[in-house]
């Protein structure tokens, strides 16, 4: 299957980017849950978010987070994060435009990577593993919340078929698992479980050593 490039994504999330936030809560209502209260929630000290998107996890971090980082490839999700950091007067949020597979940060400079809804979408998610894991000081822990193949056998047997227009059109990759990418970088595994409809979505969190 043909792997739509940064530049297609980033282009397709800026022509996406004033419309993103209302189907995206469609659909964590009906089929994903609730799962950004989760992920914030486990984040503690300097807090890197990749593909930040339009900012919709950033006012749901607890007191444990003392500083936030947001990045994302488009600039167009990134000025909706911006109105909603200013409208919200987060004091802790730093917004950047990068790509998650080069992060620029050094080595071993952040506590927590958060990512929600994510890895469907990087064309490269080893990489962006490793590029977590390089920056991650040594013990710092990544929460990842994505959807995945779903537990329930005909669910995902559609979610199989329909996967290639999903992937061409939306560049949403739905039979994607999260777990080897994050072995593969080097992180431990320290929980992992299944939530919202179907059990389609998958939630991680994994040290690294």
């Amino acid at each position: 299957m043909r792997q739509p490039s940064a530049a297609a994504i980033e282009r397709s999330f800026d022509k996406m980017s004033g419309q993103y936030d209302r189907g995206i809560q469609l659909l964590e209502r009906y089929l994903l849950g609730e799962i950004r209260g989760w992920a914030t929630g486990e984040a503690t000290g300097e807090v890197l978010e990749i593909a930040v998107g339009t900012g919709l996890n950033l006012p749901l971090y607890g007191d444990k987070a003392t500083h936030i980082i947001g990045i994302d490839l488009s600039e167009g999700m990134l000025d909706v994060a911006r109105e909603r950091v200013a409208a919200e007067g987060l004091q802790r949020v730093e917004l950047r435009q990068g790509d998650v597979e080069r992060l620029d940060l050094r080595d071993e400079s952040v506590d927590t990577v958060v990512s929600t809804l994510t890895f469907c979408t990087i064309p490269d998610p080893e990489q962006a593993s490793r590029e977590a894991f390089r920056v991650l000081r040594p013990g710092g822990r990544i929460v990842v919340a994505e959807h995945g193949p779903a537990a329930n056998g005909l669910v995902r047997a559609m979610m199989r078929a329909v996967d290639p227009l999903a992937v061409r059109f939306g560049h949403d990759h739905l039979m994607r698992v999260p777990g080897p990418y994050l072995e593969a970088a080097g992180f431990m595994i320290e929980d992992a479980r299944r939530g919202g409809a179907f059990d389609v979505v998958h939630k991680l969190v994994a040290r690294k050593p």
